[in-house]
């Protein structure tokens, strides 16, 4: 049995880096801050998320920097050489199938999207 599920809920780093692609394609990238649960820990772990199609569209359009939000997705890594080194180099990213929109109308910053509710229904 193998198993790959990775489930976050954090807040967005920055606003999203949204591509559109010639085929029809969208792909959005998004870092997202989660606190650890420990009573000394002051800095958040840093999450990078890639989404695609539906979920890219509803990321592009309401989340900004400091959303709450909640994922669902599979830890993949990227792979490249170093221009200036040659030397191959991996980052972890998490591939996202389900985005939830968390946190009340208020700090979505007039974004007219239901607080709560998966991207996959809309």
């Amino acid at each position: 049995m193998s198993l790959n599920v990775v489930t976050l809920v954090g807040r967005v780093g920055g606003d999203p880096d949204v591509k559109y692609f010639e085929s029809g394609s969208v792909k959005c990238r998004l870092t997202l801050a989660v606190n650890r649960q420990s009573k000394n820990n002051d800095q958040p772990d840093w999450f990078n998320l890639e989404l695609w199609g539906k979920q890219a569209d509803v990321a592009a359009n309401y989340v900004r920097k400091g959303s709450l939000i909640g994922v669902k997705g599979s830890l993949k890594f990227d792979s490249w050489k170093d221009r200036n080194t040659g030397v191959d180099r991996t980052s972890p990213v998490v591939l996202v199938d389900r985005l939830q929109l968390l946190g009340s109308k208020r700090d979505s910053e007039g974004g007219s999207a239901e607080s709560s509710g998966y991207a996959d229904d809309f």
